[in-house]
């Protein structure tokens, strides 16, 4: 690799708030908040909104759309019919 040009890659922990989950890996990521970690040391922190201690699919939350229901509601505002197959016409 050419010298000079390429980020530092160190060790940053990434913290979900929302699922109360963090894990120290490395990365080029930034930031200017700092966090003391399990081992005494300081490292940058990095906030994600969603990780899988918080995202629906991994933790089995998940809402279920009614896209039926939008799809009727579509076809009917925008003046189509279905027919017996479901394609609209």
């Amino acid at each position: 690799m050419k010298p000079g040009i390429h980020p530092e890659y160190r060790p940053v922990v990434f913290r979900d708030k929302v699922g109360g989950l963090a894990f120290l890996t490395r990365s080029t990521a930034t930031d200017t908040r700092t966090t003391e970690w399990e081992d005494g040391n300081t490292y940058p922190v990095i906030d994600v909104e969603t990780s899988s201690a918080s995202h629906p699919f991994y933790t089995g939350n998940a809402r279920v759309l009614d896209t039926a229901g939008r799809v009727d509601r579509f076809n009917r505002r925008y003046g189509r019919t279905t027919n017996k197959a479901g394609a609209a016409n």
